[in-house]
Formats: C-alpha cells, sequence, structure tokens
C-alpha cells in the first residue's frame, strides 16, 4: 500500500498519545503509527525525494504538528511528544474513529496557529493570515509560499527546541558564530568567548576593526523565562564597567515590557529574542543546512520571435 497522507496519521498519533499522557519518545509513536495504519516493511523503506527521512517518519511528525498548533499535544522535551490536559479531553470526547471532515479541520483549520516556544510547546498564538486562499482557488504559487512559511516555522521551533537543550558555553559559541555569519568581525577570530565564572555579565566580546579600536559586548542567555529589567541594568552596569558603548543581549526566551522599556530609555543595547533569533539563524544558515527546489517556469522571452 502507498504511505497515507499526512492527515491520515493525526489520529493514531493522538490515540498513542493519549496512551502515554506522561510522554512518549518520537521514535516509539512514529513505529506505532505505522503499526496502526498497516504499513509494510516496504512502505517504511520509503524515503523523501530529499532521501533526509523516511516519508512515513516525515508524516507522523506533521501530523504531530498539526496536533500541537490545535493545542492537544507538546513536545516537553527534545525527541518527547506528549498529550495536553485540552488532548486527553478531546480524546476522551471523540471515543469513536475521526471522521475525514474532523480530519481535514485538524490538518488545516489550525495552519495559521504560530507555535509559541515555551516550557509547553503547546502554548500558540494566532499569527498573521499568510493568505485568505482556500486551496480550492489557491494558485501553485500560494501553496508553495504557504508551504515554505510553515517549513520554516516548524525549523524555527526546532531551533529553539534544539537551543534550550545545549550547554551554556555552547550556546554561547553559536551566538558568535551567527554574530560572524551576519558580518561581524572580520575574521572569526575576531569574536571571543570570554563568558564563564567571572565575567561580570559579559560573554563575547567583537572587535569591529583589526586594531580592536571599537568593540561590541555580547551577553547570551539560554534561559526559559523572560529576561527583565535586572537582568539588562546589570548587563548595561557591566557595559559601562568596560566603557564600552555597544551591547547585544541575546536569549532563547523574550524580554518583559519594563526591559523592552529600558532597552528604549539607553542608548547602545541592541535586544534579540528567541523568535529573532531562530529567523537569523536560518537567514544566515548557522546550524541550517538548506535544499534546493527546481521550480520550473516559461522562458517567454525564448519563445518571442520577434527577439530571435
Amino acid at each position: 500500500m502507498a504511505v497515507p497522507t499526512y492527515d491520515r496519521f493525526i489520529e493514531p498519533v493522538l490515540r498513542h498519545l493519549a496512551q502515554h499522557p506522561d510522554g512518549v519518545p518520537a521514535r516509539q509513536v512514529h513505529e506505532a503509527t505505522a503499526d496502526a495504519l498497516g504499513l509494510s516493511a516496504e512502505d517504511r523503506q520509503l524515503v523523501l525525494p530529499s532521501g533526509a527521512q523516511p516519508v512515513y517518519k516525515n508524516r507522523a511528525g506533521w501530523a504531530h504538528d498539526r496536533l500541537k498548533r490545535a493545542g492537544l499535544s507538546s513536545s516537553p522535551e527534545r525527541g518527547i511528544w506528549r498529550i495536553t490536559p485540552q488532548g486527553i479531553r478531546f480524546a476522551a470526547d471523540h471515543p469513536a474513529p475521526l471522521t475525514p471532515e474532523e480530519l481535514q479541520r485538524m490538518a488545516r483549520e489550525f495552519i495559521e496557529v504560530r507555535l509559541r516556544p515555551a516550557n509547553d510547546a503547546a502554548l500558540v498564538e494566532p499569527a498573521v493570515a499568510t493568505t485568505g486562499l482556500t486551496d480550492a482557488v489557491a494558485s501553485p504559487d500560494d501553496r508553495l509560499g504557504q508551504a515554505l512559511l510553515e517549513l520554516r516555522e516548524a525549523a524555527e521551533a526546532e531551533l529553539l527546541d534544539l537551543l534550550a537543550r545545549v550547554s551554556p558555553s555552547f550556546f554561547e559559541t553559536i551566538v558568535l558564530d551567527l554574530l560572524h555569519r551576519m558580518g561581524y568581525g572580520a575574521s572569526r577570530a575576531d569574536l571571543q568567548r570570554v563568558g564563564g565564572a567571572g565575567d561580570a555579565g559579559i560573554d563575547g566580546i567583537i572587535s569591529l576593526d583589526r586594531l580592536g579600536f571599537e568593540k561590541v559586548y555580547v551577553q547570551a542567555k539560554r534561559w526559559q523565562n523572560a529576561i527583565g529589567r535586572p537582568e539588562l541594568q546589570a548587563f548595561y552596569g557591566a557595559l559601562a564597567g568596560q566603557k564600552a558603548k555597544k551591547g547585544v543581549f541575546i536569549t532563547t526566551s523574550a524580554f518583559t515590557a519594563q526591559a523592552l522599556d529600558f532597552a528604549k530609555s539607553v542608548e547602545g543595547i541592541v535586544l534579540v529574542d528567541g523568535a529573532r533569533l531562530a529567523g537569523l539563524m536560518i537567514d544566515h544558515e548557522v546550524g541550517i543546512a538548506s535544499r534546493t527546489v527546481r521550480i520550473p517556469k516559461i522562458d517567454s522571452d525564448y519563445f518571442d520571435e520577434e527577439m530571435a
């Protein structure tokens, strides 16, 4: 049999998570879902055109993405999937097999719900609508744009999940790698990690010129909780202690309103929260590998006989 479309994976993923409310490894869900759908060994060998992943694991992942966007599941730890209280109630209220209409609704209705990186990945917030078109009237270019947006959002969420679990020292190295890719420092050696005991709130120093006359000081916080005003005031004090005029505060989480107000009230501090950090990592391909997709488009000039 052919591997079903990802919407068919939604219910078996949900049911398996409901049987393991404390969470279960994603790889176990992949196999349980494949068993529930009756996939053969040959089906499980089928890989994506890129060769990067088996098709059934990819589709189970997208099914879980839809459940997360619906608030029914979460990813509390790297590689762990867990049903939410809302998901438990939903499964209990829908004991019979879900209808095709219900599956389609779950597959499509929550696409424009943005996943918020947090302790519980099931926290969601409305996203700006990318298109008001339905599948019936959307052009292939519209659908491609929507697909690219979904892939980017999924990559951003996974990046933040990974960043939340690396060591503080490696996170500082990642931040400096990113800043170098963005053009700061003539060479990577111009970005120095100094974090550690007694770092006085400074995790990295960037020399903007070869002689080191102009420097940018960096603080990198791999935190789950929002960064507040006291942390920014401490960073500002550390900058003053270095007689520095420029500082970048980067975090995997977010900044409180009070922290944002403080940053606006002083000069020389730039804030980068988790969402922006993940976006910059994708844009500058730090920890990201991109694949090229060839999209055929007619060259109308070639067929213009008057120009030949």
